[in-house]
């Protein structure tokens, strides 16, 4: 049995609830024993059907391997319910039915799990800590609840305590209830275990679908999972239903800290079952671990972020509670925060420049609308304009409507308005309200707006007739209103109870004085990434965090009274009237910025006489080949432009001498920033030159602007980041994974618990780093340098090298339009590939040899004399790179490498 010690493996005779019993356990504790390791605490891990402790040997095995390094020691006892896995097998009168006297009853269960811990001897000076899956969620949770005082913590994977009679059961448990089938699915064949061990994503490996079948290979030891099928209280007249509703109710009185571990493409425990455990369990830290489903456990590695939770939920709280209560003294006589990690305080010891006063975003464009400026326009879009007084008065009334219709502060507002003037209107009405927007463009795709939806579950859906559609085509939580009204039909359609223009005419003139504005504690917005680097990530945002943004951009761009922004970027666009700007939104898809054109930037600077402009590297591509449309009125306009502003992969400076020609008076920065934190680091076009004449590895992206402290974490020979931060001062050239802290970052990934831990360092003041998974280094001069993304970084045996340091070099070169590095072979001993994209006048077989995607000799030879000391292995040809589908211009290298893996191995390669 692949992953199984077989010396964790005991028979433990016990009082059950129908007399002695003989259970089947996997326990760590003698393990622990001798090795001398005295257990901290113990974890308490219980099944569910068709499986058994079998499932829980990633978590045993982990724990093992952390108490052996020194980490914290955790027994772990893993018992197989009777009746199951190798436990003692009962007697069965008849065949199993729904609701009848034949099967264990919950309540037996529990009592069942009484006597089996009391025969353990668990050592109760430690915390104890339960665990559960499935149906031995429920029966873990409902045994702490039955010993509150004992019991410190409560952890599940997938599971539901609350089964409301008039609500269908999951259909994957519904057909296996029916009377007529269940002896037969469930005893007599094995089709409901099969069926079951079928859901695990990507299927089980065949020898470990033979461990989880070997103690159930009969009729005669299936009975245990007919009996816990029938054990499921669908009715209101089950016998296991009021053992299930006690738990239930005890539940909202567990004060203590609890772990959701949650794959949400389970169709037997499914999102309305993970709601009603957040709305008992409010304190409950969450990780969704997305794409995986109902054997969770066997689908993501959960026992690292349990293990990680039980340090910090757990053990932290433990020595927190004890240092609050006077805390022994440490042996060496350390006072009260000597103790501190030398990367928590900062790789310089001191934190980071403070921002200024911060006021509320809603609070900045009121303050814009009662002065000078109130008839001033303040959003534009193709065919519409608002004053700033005007935009003023619409996000009043509306946010008197939408607090009238009910929506209260706290509620996530999923917002699927294309950008422009109605968005900017229902955003800031929602903040005044204190209702968190919800952000997740179309460029994500059906699939990843699906998750996002699923994932931030919004109580409220605002959009376009688009966006409604697809909101109640693919079933999306939340009370729905339109952007315009629609006919009655249209409403009743897309389950639709009022519209914008509806709350807007019948609030017209109120303002909503009587709401009590956002803290900076609440939270704003949950932003989703690009989804990029794996499924988009929700990003939380306060109302503090987004006003020291606010004031950064102010105090960067030197944005005033009077500034224009052109803004191909949404989250600009929306933070313009907070920054005092008006907001031009330019004629384009923004879920394509290839789409934006030169006429379409000129007549957005005429229409809103525009001093600043702010485009994707992919927008100003095509503003630069689409220029020669220009009329001299429409290049005029564009001469009237300050700044530029490009931001979200790196921007050629080739690119941007062209795009100086357009807008000659303009200053081109080139900023560096994230969803996590859109301003870190910043460069104009002048910097970018003096940069690349030292001839460094990646691209140059500046200086930390003022607030933003930078550290980094240097990669060893694996491509693995140090846990301890030092100062870039200290190691100048040093390829490192970049780490930022500053008062505008992220407060946190939006149920994501493990991500969120993993991405952040927390300081001893209280402030975030936050590891931004980008790699690079940083020069004498105080200059940062990317030169990739952590999970690109190519392993050689030389040592690790971020694609960067190879990609600039070769992009130089005129028959080259962009390439990337990717690293093939086993982790450590990677050979370099590269993968080059010709320029838009050439074609790719020009450069190959023959009909192979091999690059031509000559052509080698180029690449191989660009790359310099860093050896290439091979040199492909692709007539386009693949990019991500929200960014036009971020390469797929993941993508790229396995395509590189199927060529340089003789495979049929097919299209990257």
């Amino acid at each position: 049995m692949p992953g199984l010690d077989l010396s964790w493996s005991r028979l433990v005779a016990a009082s059950a609830a129908d007399g002695r019993r003989t259970f089947h356990v996997l326990d760590t504790g003698p393990a622990l024993a001798a090795r001398g390791i005295t257990p901290a605490g113990t974890l308490l891990a219980v099944h569910g059907n068709p499986t058994w402790s079998y499932l829980w040997r990633g978590v045993l095995a982990a724990s093992l391997a952390q108490a052996e390094a020194g980490g914290t020691a955790w027994r772990v006892i893993a018992p197989d319910q009777l009746d199951m896995g190798f436990s003692e097998r009962l007697a069965h009168p008849g065949p199993p039915r729904a609701g009848a006297g034949t099967h264990r009853s919950l309540a037996q269960r529990l009592e069942d799990l009484d006597g089996l811990m009391d025969a353990l001897d668990v050592d109760a000076a430690g915390p104890l800590v339960t665990l559960g899956h499935d149906w031995g969620g429920v029966i873990s949770l409902g045994w702490a609840m039955r010993h509150p005082q004992a019991v410190d913590a409560v952890t599940t994977l997938n599971t539901a305590v609350d089964h409301p009679v008039e609500e269908p059961i999951p259909a994957a448990l519904r057909a296996a209830l029916a009377p007529g089938v269940l002896p037969t699915a469930t005893v007599t064949t094995p089709a409901f275990l099969r069926t079951t061990l079928a859901l695990a994503s990507g299927g089980l490996a065949p020898e470990v679908s033979a461990a989880y079948r070997e103690p159930y290979d009969s009729p005669a030891l299936r009975g245990g999972i007919g009996g816990f099928v029938a054990d499921i209280p669908a009715s209101a007249e089950h016998r296991s239903r009021p053992a299930l509703e006690r738990i239930s109710a005890a539940l909202r009185d567990w004060s203590r800290p609890a772990l959701l571990l949650w794959g949400p493409q389970d169709p037997v425990f499914q999102e309305r079952h993970l709601a009603d455990l957040r709305e008992r369990l409010p304190q409950a830290d969450l990780h969704r671990f997305e794409g995986a489903g109902h054997l969770l456990a066997e689908e993501r590695d959960v026992a690292e972020p349990l293990l990680s939770w039980l340090d910090d939920a757990v053990i932290g709280r433990a020595d927190r509670t004890d240092a609050d209560d006077g805390g022994a003294e440490s042996p060496d006589g350390a006072g009260e925060g000597d103790d501190v990690p030398a990367a928590s305080a900062g790789p310089t010891g001191r934190s980071p420049d403070p921002v200024g006063d911060v006021a509320g975003l809603h609070a900045q464009l009121a303050a814009a609308a009662a002065g000078p400026r109130a008839g001033d326009l303040a959003v534009v879009e193709p065919g519409s304009a608002l004053t700033w007084g005007e935009l003023d008065a619409r996000v009043s009334a509306l946010a008197s409507g939408l607090a009238a219709r009910g929506m209260r502060r706290g509620d996530r507002v999923s917002l699927l308005v294309e950008p422009g003037n109605d968005l900017t209107v229902v955003l800031y009405a929602c903040l005044r309200v204190g209702a968190v927007a919800v952000v997740a463009d179309a460029g994500l795709g059906l699939r990843g707006m699906t998750r996002a939806a699923r994932s931030a579950r919004p109580d409220w859906v605002i959009g376009a007739a688009p966006g409604l559609t697809l909101a109640r085509t693919l079933a999306w939580p939340g009370r729905r209103l339109s952007v315009r009204s629609l006919s009655p039909t249209a409403r009743r359609a897309l389950g639709v109870e009022s519209s914008v223009d509806a709350l807007l005419a019948g609030h017209a003139g109120r303002r909503p004085d009587g709401l009590a504005p956002p803290s900076a504690e609440d939270e704003a917005a949950v932003l989703f990434t690009s989804g990029s680097t794996g499924p988009a990530k929700g990003v939380v945002y306060t109302h503090g965090r987004l006003g020291a943004l606010v004031a950064l951009l102010r105090r960067q761009f030197d944005v005033e009274p009077g500034s224009s922004l052109i803004a191909g970027f949404a989250p600009f666009a929306l933070l313009g009237p907070a920054i005092g700007a008006t907001s031009v939104t330019p004629d384009m898809s923004v879920t394509r910025p290839a789409t934006l054109t030169a006429e379409a930037v000129a007549e957005a600077a005429r229409a809103g006489e525009a001093t600043m402009f702010f485009g994707s590297p992919a927008a100003l591509r095509n503003v630069v080949d689409t220029a020669s449309a220009l009329d001299p009125a429409q290049r005029a306009a564009l001469a009237r432009i300050r700044l530029v502003l490009s931001a979200g992969a790196p921007v050629h400076p080739d690119l941007l001498d062209a795009v100086q020609k357009l807008v000659p008076a303009a200053e081109i920065h080139t900023p560096y920033g994230m969803t996590e934190g859109l301003l870190q680091a910043d460069i104009d076009r002048d910097g970018v030159h003096a940069a690349m004449a030292t001839g460094q590895p990646g691209v140059c992206v500046g200086r930390p602007v003022a607030g933003v402290q930078v550290g980094l974490a240097p990669l060893d020979a694996a491509g693995r980041p140090a846990e301890e931060l030092v100062a870039p001062a200290e190691a100048p050239g040093t390829l490192a994974e970049i780490v930022v802290s500053a008062a505008h970052l992220k407060a946190g990934y939006d149920r994501l618990w493990f991500t969120d831990r993993t991405s952040r360092r927390d300081t001893a003041d209280g402030l975030l780093w936050h590891r931004t998974n980008d790699v690079g280094h940083v020069d004498e001069d105080g200059r940062l340098w990317i030169e990739g993304r952590l999970q690109h970084v190519i392993t050689t045996p030389d040592g690790p090298v971020g694609p960067g340091a190879l990609e600039t070099l070769i992009d130089a070169l005129e028959t080259v339009g962009r390439s990337a590095a990717v690293g093939v072979g086993p982790r450590g001993t990677q050979a370099v590939v590269v993968i080059v994209e010709p320029p838009r006048d050439t074609d790719a077989r020009r450069l190959t040899a023959g009909r192979s995607p091999l690059a031509s000799p000559d052509f080698a030879a180029e690449v191989r004399a660009a790359a310099g000391e860093l050896a290439v292995a091979a040199v492909l040809v692709v007539d386009e790179m693949p990019t991500d589908i929200r960014h036009n211009s971020k390469i797929d290298r993941t993508r790229l490498a396995g395509w590189a893996e199927r060529v340089t191995s003789g495979r049929r390669p097919g299209t990257p």
